[in-house]
């Protein structure tokens, strides 16, 4: 007995020239985060000719550019946590 392949399946029909492709989405990356800057951040300078004077006392954990916020008897930094308390 001798068998014959089957006819292959026609191929589906091509899409009209009307139609437009979609484009393939592109692929998603982590997005880069800008750091977060005080948009009031010129209230803690004073200029003074050429030169800049600190407003307010400076985080001794965290560094330059870290403020302590002032509160009623403490002052306290936002970042570490760092908290000294005022003499009354």
């Amino acid at each position: 007995m001798s068998k014959t392949p089957a006819p292959a399946p026609a191929p589906p029909p091509a899409a009209p020239a009307t139609e437009a492709a979609a484009p393939a989405p592109a692929p998603r990356g982590k997005k880069k985060r800008k750091p977060k800057v005080s948009p009031q951040v010129y209230k803690f300078y004073e200029v003074q000719g050429d030169s800049l004077k600190r407003l307010k006392q400076e985080c001794p954990r965290c560094g330059k550019g870290r403020f302590l916020a002032e509160h009623k008897n403490r002052l306290s930094c936002g970042n570490c946590g760092y908290t000294s308390f005022k003499k009354p």
